[in-house]
């Protein structure tokens, strides 16, 4: 495609009039906002960090403005009455890290008082938080003739800054609460709200009495809202992919999903927009922002990471988010290290959802940041032994690492370490090792600690792994149990070498004590 149809790509920019105006290629997310603003009043949505859900707030603000030009070409444009215009008031919390309530409460008076200009509201306010806040929308409705349009950004993140220390979390929780509660009492002054952010803390714990605020996190209408999905890839960005094999831009980035498989799958903008400015593959959501509490969470409960890849849970556990109890499952869904790979009722009004990795950069780099918490010391040698053994299919050779790699695990770390107390410990080493590395790494039967039945599929080659923790000597079950449950079967038809590799560790000396393998 020629140079002239290439646009400008919108690294970082949340301002939908910067984007519409600067000459950067746009996702037209307004069917979206269409259906918001005439189905419901009330709306709540939560997506990982780095999404667009600051650009989607942006977008529905200069929407309500009345901001005309600014969609011209886009989907809403002759749907929307562009004479009715409408005060909005924006409130964000993206900014800085609350030190404490006293500091949470000065920036929203900044924030109450920089909208009040905006809005040419003069009246002094009020002192109490909540009152200012009511006062604003009351005003802004009598001064402007039209109900308020009230949209919130990074709702959430005061908390979330704070989350180790519970007791200043619960502290700035309190005060957000303060704010919010003020949405009830306003209705009557009030058009549209809506607010982001990326955990859903429970209704009673934030947003008392605010009982009609619909919840579209997990609704289907709304599950490409934010991100890309494979037609906006392929259409928006097409004079960007040349160059760029398709399939390895899916497999690294696509994948998240807010729903069953009836629902599109869809992309972090981030990492493609970085993609197609850096033209390689590499982590560039994950790299953004370490996930120093997620880690934390994970080690202190001693989670069995081979489950990570399919792990299920009820549709109540999702939303479960607290300063007093994080559900492990609810906090890796809202965060977006684990997404919706499947939705079942088995039983009436009773939702299951079947969790996994969204894809390749988030399986291989939340596996590498875990690897110390499992105790391995060097992660990145460590790795690039692991990957150049197999790119030689040097089974002796990978005997002999991993070896290495338990014997490496300090002592003084299996009795200070919760993990260790954990009977899947050993196989959660071995199995995150091998995801962290990046490689097509498939988890067989991840639902009894202490055996991770592995396949990867690498250059060329199949590997079949069965792994069991023995006491003391070696039982050779481990290949014995690969030949009989036929693992093989499902490969020989792609005419790849197959490698059964039948691993025993024993518990007592923290160690391989079998490592058998066998070529079909």
């Amino acid at each position: 495609m020629p140079a002239a149809h290439r646009r400008k790509l919108p690294i970082g920019i949340q301002t939908f009039s910067d984007i519409r105006e600067g000459g950067y290629y746009y996702v037209d997310k307004t069917p979206f906002i269409e259906k918001l603003a005439n189905q419901n009043k009330y709306y709540f949505l939560s997506r990982p960090r780095r999404f667009g859900k600051s650009l989607l707030l942006d977008t529905l603000g200069c929407l309500f403005e009345g901001r005309e030009a600014l969609f011209d070409g886009l989907y809403i444009h002759d749907k929307w009455d562009w004479q009715q215009r409408y005060p909005v008031v924006r409130l964000s919390f993206g900014n800085g890290v609350a030190a404490d309530r006293e500091d949470l409460d000065a920036n929203i008076r900044y924030q109450l008082q920089q909208q009040r200009a905006r809005l040419q509201i003069t009246s002094t306010p009020p002192k109490r938080i909540a009152d200012d806040f009511a006062s604003l929308i009351e005003q802004a409705h009598r001064v402007h003739g039209q109900r308020v349009v009230v949209l919130i950004d990074e709702y959430d993140k005061p908390i979330l800054d704070n989350i180790l220390d519970s007791d200043r979390a619960r502290e700035l929780r309190e005060g957000l609460k303060n704010l919010y509660s003020v949405l009830k009492d306003a209705d009557p002054h009030l058009h549209f709200v809506l607010l982001t952010g990326v955990s859903k803390f429970s209704k009673v714990s934030l947003f008392s009495g605010l009982n009609n605020l619909r919840d579209i996190t997990l609704s289907s209408d709304y599950a490409a809202i934010c991100g890309y999905t494979d037609h906006d890839v392929d259409t928006v960005f097409a004079p960007e992919l040349p160059g760029l094999e398709r399939d390895e831009i899916r497999r690294w980035y696509n994948g998240y999903r807010w729903g069953g498989q009836d629902v599109p799958s869809v992309y972090n903008p981030f990492d493609v927009l970085l993609l197609l400015e850096e033209r390689k593959f590499t982590p560039y959501w994950f790299e953004s922002a370490t996930p120093t509490f997620l880690v934390e969470l994970l080690k202190k409960r001693g989670v069995f990471t081979p489950a990570l890849s399919q792990l299920q849970t009820e549709a109540e556990l999702l939303g479960r988010f607290d300063v007093d109890h994080i559900a492990t499952e609810a906090l890796l869904f809202q965060t977006g290290y684990l997404t919706a790979h499947a939705v079942e009722e088995p039983m009436t009004g009773y939702w299951l959802y079947t969790l996994g990795y969204p894809n390749l950069e988030v399986e291989a780099s939340l596996n590498q940041a875990l690897l110390p918490v499992l105790g391995v010391q060097a992660p990145p040698r460590e790795r690039l032994t692991l990957f150049r053994n197999l790119q030689a299919h040097d089974l002796q050779g990978l005997e002999t690492h991993l070896k290495a790699l338990y014997a490496g695990l300090p002592h003084d770390w299996y009795r200070n370490n919760p993990i260790a107390q954990y009977e899947g410990h050993y196989a959660s080493v071995f199995y995150s090792h091998f995801a962290a590395l990046g490689v097509n790494v498939t988890v067989e039967d991840a639902s009894h600690h202490g055996k991770v039945d592995m396949s990867i599929d690498f250059n060329g080659h199949v590997y079949l792994f069965e792994f069991k923790v023995v006491e003391q000597l070696p039982k050779g079950k481990a290949i014995e149990q690969i030949k009989t449950k036929g693992y093989a079967d499902k490969y020989r038809a792609s005419g790849k070498p197959i490698h059964l590799v039948g691993v025993e560790f024993s518990s007592a000396q923290r160690q391989i004590v079998a490592f058998d393998v066998e070529t079909l």
